[in-house]
């Protein structure tokens, strides 16, 4: 296998920039991998490297560590500069060349980056948007993934049975005496939270969901509070991992209230314009990473306690992507 791993440092002037801001390449290793749908590059001359940054909660982690074999795999010199602090020093690290890609979201890069107001309704007309918009920092999108890391109301197995609905159109149906909901404060109260999403479906707070049926916790605590019939309706987001640990069941924003956040492949433009290859391998993995799939990863790791590292490189071979050695 021609690819390489640096994990424990990086060289030269890269060095300095990133050690001046306190960070530095990933200090844990990824599983030695052989080809599998993805194969080593033809003719890749021997400098041809490559550094992937992620942010650091658990979902990035796994896409970065997925990012980083599937890259390794392919015969690229890949510097693994995953578990980055915070979404802008992730970000600028693409934007000033310091690192090559990163998997990012699309409504973060909309509303937090590039400072809209309001989300672009549809998944692929909100990656457009960024897409087109984004040119001008320098920055190349690939082809988005179906994962949508989103705000989405679950149910527990009981009230899913009883009640019966899958669309959120359909809690308009639903008798306001079970019209109760888990909510953090920043959800109830924030204008693209509670209220609106409750209007956008024909129901009024106050009248229809009275404020007694309406409980607010830490986001944390939501989804136990669901499982355990708190309320009937729980906030979550849709690739976390206490879903499928808890047998919720997501309802389908079936009247597209909540922003697109589908994750798509961030690479510095230029980087991508020397290597193209690389938004290329990243487009084999993108469909494949689903709602359902970041659930039962993100589970993996936050329930189980396992290594996001060991976790993709299982998926990984599982989908075929790559090989064990």
């Amino acid at each position: 296998m021609k690819g390489k791993l640096k994990t424990l440092a990086l060289g030269g002037a890269m060095l300095l920039a990133l050690t001046g801001c306190g960070l530095a390449p990933s200090t844990g290793t990824v599983p030695a991998s052989a080809p599998g749908t993805i194969q080593p590059l033809a003719d890749l001359p021997d400098d041809a490297a490559v550094t992937v940054t992620s942010k650091s909660f658990t979902e990035q982690l796994l896409v970065g560590k997925i990012a980083v074999i599937a890259l390794q795999t392919a015969g690229f010199e890949v510097t693994d500069l995953t578990n980055v602090p915070g979404s802008q020093p992730a970000r600028e690290l693409v934007v000033g060349n310091s690192a090559n890609v990163l998997w990012e979201y699309t409504g973060t890069a909309w509303l937090t980056y590039l400072g809209r107001e309001e989300p672009v309704i549809g998944a692929e007309e909100q990656w457009q948007a960024v897409h087109d918009e984004d040119a001008a920092n320098g920055i190349h999108w690939g082809r988005p993934a179906p994962l949508n890391n989103t705000y989405a109301m679950a149910m527990n197995e009981e009230v899913s049975a009883r009640l019966g609905i899958t669309k959120l159109s359909e809690l308009k149906d639903v008798d306001a005496a079970d019209l109760t909901f888990c909510v953090d404060p920043e959800f109830n109260s924030r204008r693209d939270g509670l209220t609106p999403m409750l209007e956008k479906i024909g129901l009024q707070r106050g009248s229809d969901v009275p404020e007694s049926n309406i409980g607010l916790y830490d986001v944390g605590a939501i989804y136990s509070a669901t499982a355990a019939g708190a309320c009937n309706f729980g906030e979550v987001f849709t690739t976390d991992g206490r879903i499928k640990a808890l047998n919720l069941t997501v309802l389908e924003d079936d009247v597209q209230y909540f922003p697109s956040y589908n994750v798509a492949p961030m690479i510095n433009a230029g980087f991508n314009e020397q290597w193209p290859q690389v938004g290329e391998i990243m487009g084999q993995i993108a469909p494949l990473l689903t709602d359902e799939a970041l659930q039962d990863l993100n589970a993996q790791v936050d329930v189980e306690g396992r290594e996001p590292a060991d976790v993709a490189f299982e998926w990984m071979v599982q989908q075929g992507l790559v090989t064990e050695p």
